[in-house]
């Protein structure tokens, strides 16, 4: 039965169709906000998938062109693989959600998110955040909902709720903030340096909106939501947890868990593993699920020890940070290079300078982003958590990292007209043990400074965890996790910023949610590892940009003309620019207000370039001398093009001092000579004179 839904929402009316759509989904629900339409279902297998020991959850969030009224750009007019903001929107869908599935549930389990139509008032991102989560929790597959997603801007200081495509582009804040009835459960925020006080605020700000719609969701799962279906448990049974601990004790586990080199653990479990299976040989339902037992037992006694004692794995204090160590150009020739280490977390990045003509072209559902000038890419190869297997590219993982480094440091970078170059900033994976992503920022602040590129500010990044107890008071938050911790704990809260505030945050749980207290200590936590990363290891590497680029990294000039004179400087058909690129062995850009740069590594191949554009754009000037070649002779005098597509005339009887009776005499072709600009003559024309100006 179709039924129809709608709520205020920040000023817009938000419809939901239950019912008129895909039947056969276990849920479906079709959005409208403004004229913004998505199409979100959730659906499950009937039987769990054997053989696995985590839930098989898959999140897709589809851009169709189709929505904005284009036809997919390139050769190939069907839409292909997942755009960069595609696998980012459905990471953050999947990271608020995931914990709020039954922890032994092993059924497939679909979310997909159709988005049908555009409009740049209604970012259709929050809409699929949205139906993701109303179709699931109105579906019959288990799940502890509902959940309620909200964004905030900010312009002028002032928050602003479910912002519009251009001012989410624009505005000074790209906070999203998931909540339950209760808590909030995902926090990521792109900002500009905005204080940490700001920034609690606009979080819980987002959440109070966040309960309006889980109360109007509740309306309708009342009406329509159906009765959520049995499953087979997966859990590990009791009796084997017993039986392990007979095996090998709780202190003995303590003993195998608790080292500060992840290589020497790993052996400890190898060998708890070997024991266990020797113990279990002759029950099969038992070695199946070895594995994820053992992990519970790590877990369990992991966790006792830091909430119960307040006792690391690595026996660090719960605000200490691991081992810090930076560098800067350590790999030759590249354009800048900083490498990074805390404890076992290793990055090398290397930045690469280009001109903005290289800047990647995004074909995408978001008219206000056509261009990306500063690109982050992360890569987290096997060898750096000691294990084989080919590569296959970036997986959503490495895409989510590398977009959070980038969003990290987009605040600090200068603008185009200052530093008019396309960045690349490559972060190379060579050890991890927890945090990558931060360690990411760090590298590639201090690669970027080495570079030249005239950061605004030093930016660092550091990640909080947490382990809960019983009650909501029984918590602990540790700086700078490692992998144990991060795997075995509740909260991977992760913060970017500098001096004066947050770039950018990226929080994940494993529980229902963080109360308030614990949201403002793992700020105020952040805020202290950060500052302590720059001033006792960034800072001495590099403590500010170098003055100028590199020896190999492209040089660029710049000059501002009258934009109605692009079309001469470009010619017909491109013939004018072409012309002075091959024979300079330049780049130029043009931006459509009449910025020029000039890129190259030769000096005099630039020069000549930019004189060549100001001799296109300039009048020419009574008096001044200029230097052209001669490209023409007739019987009346000679041309002479003083750049590409700018040429004058010389009359025969300016040419030399004396009296000559053919041009041939004194000129030929391809002569490089030097004219004086006579001024006009009397039918309007510029006249040379070669004599003159000698």
């Amino acid at each position: 039965m179709f039924k129809q839904y709608s709520m205020e929402l920040a000023g817009r009316t938000l419809t939901l169709d239950i019912g008129r759509v895909c039947a056969q989904a276990n849920g479906a629900v079709l959005l409208h906000y403004g004229d913004t339409t998505v199409l979100s279902t959730a659906t499950a297998s009937k039987e769990p998938r054997e053989g696995i020991d985590f839930f098989p959850l898959s999140v897709e969030y589809e851009e169709k062109m189709y929505s904005v009224g284009k036809i997919p750009g390139g050769f190939n007019k069907r839409e292909g693989k997942a755009s960069e903001n595609s696998v980012l929107t459905s990471r953050v869908i999947d990271r608020p959600m995931r914990p709020l599935f039954p922890k032994d549930y092993r059924n497939d389990v679909t979310l997909n998110n159709l988005v049908m139509s555009v409009d740049p008032e209604c970012r259709p991102e929050l809409l699929a955040m949205l139906g993701s989560a109303i179709a699931t929790t109105i579906s019959d597959i288990p799940f502890d909902g509902p959940c309620a997603t909200t964004q905030v801007g900010l312009v002028d200081g002032e928050f602003v709720i479910n912002p519009s495509q251009k001012v989410w582009a624009e505005g000074d804040l790209q906070l999203t903030v998931a909540s339950t009835s209760q808590k909030v459960i995902m926090i990521e925020a792109g900002a500009n340096i905005v204080p940490e006080d700001k920034m609690i605020e606009a979080i819980y700000k987002a959440h109070e909106v966040n309960q309006s719609i889980i109360a109007f969701v509740n309306t309708i799962v009342a009406e329509v939501g159906k009765e959520k279906h049995s499953y087979e448990s997966c859990a590990i049974p009791a009796e084997m947890f017993d039986a392990m601990k007979q095996i090998v004790t709780p202190e003995e586990m303590e003993v195998a868990v608790f080292t500060d080199d992840k290589q020497t653990r790993e052996k400890n479990i190898d060998e708890v593993v070997a024991k266990m299976k020797e113990a279990f040989a002759d029950k099969e339902e038992w070695l199946a699920v070895l594995g994820e037992a053992v992990y519970q037992y790590q877990k369990k006694t992991v966790r006792k020890m830091i909430l119960k004692d307040h006792k690391r794995p690595d026996g660090r204090a719960i605000d200490q940070i691991r081992p810090l160590a930076a560098e800067i150009d350590l790999i030759p020739r590249v354009h800048g290079s900083a490498m990074f280490t805390r404890g076992q977390t290793q990055i090398c990045d290397i930045v690469t300078l280009a001109p903005l003509s290289e800047a990647q072209k995004i074909d995408g559902l978001d008219e206000n982003v056509t261009t990306k000038r500063y690109l982050h890419h992360y890569n987290f190869p096997s060898y750096s958590v000691g294990e084989t297997k080919p590569s296959r590219g970036p997986g959503r993982r490495e895409i989510g990292h590398g977009a959070l480094a980038e969003k990290a440091l987009m605040p600090v970078l200068p603008s185009e007209k200052e530093f008019p170059y396309a960045i690349r900033a490559v972060s190379e994976t060579f050890e991890s043990n927890g945090s990558t992503s931060m360690a990411s920022t760090c590298a590639s602040c201090m690669s970027l400074m080495a570079a030249g590129v005239p950061l605004k500010a030093m930016v660092a990044g550091i990640s909080c965890g947490l382990v809960t107890g019983d009650t909501d008071d029984d918590y602990i938050v540790l700086t700078d996790i490692q992998g144990l911790e991060d795997f075995f704990g509740d909260m991977d809260f992760k913060v970017t910023g500098t001096t004066e505030g947050i770039t950018a945050i990226q929080m994940d749980i494993k529980i229902h949610g963080l109360t308030r207290p614990i949201v403002e200590e793992a700020i105020r936590r952040t805020r202290e590892a950060r500052l302590f990363i720059m001033d006792t290891c960034m800072k001495p590497a590099i403590a500010e940009p170098r003055k100028t680029v590199g020896e190999y990294a492209p040089k660029i000039i710049q000059t501002q003309i009258d934009p109605a004179k692009i079309g001469e400087v470009v010619g017909q058909r491109g013939k004018v620019i072409n012309s002075i690129i091959e024979e300079c062995g330049v780049k130029i850009d043009i931006t459509d207000d009449g910025f020029v740069s000039v890129c190259g590594v030769e000096q005099a191949g630039m020069d000549k370039a930019m004189k060549y554009i100001h001799t296109i754009v300039d009048e020419f000037e009574e008096g001044k001398i200029y230097e052209g070649t001669v490209i023409s002779i007739k019987d009346f005098g000679a041309f002479v093009q003083f750049a590409p597509g700018k040429e004058g005339m010389v009359h025969i009887s300016k040419i030399a001092a004396e009296r000559i009776n053919h041009v041939e005499d004194v000129l030929t072709l391809g002569d490089v000579v030097k004219c004086k600009c006579m001024g006009k003559d009397k039918m309007g024309r510029i006249s040379f004179s070669i004599k003159d100006a000698l």
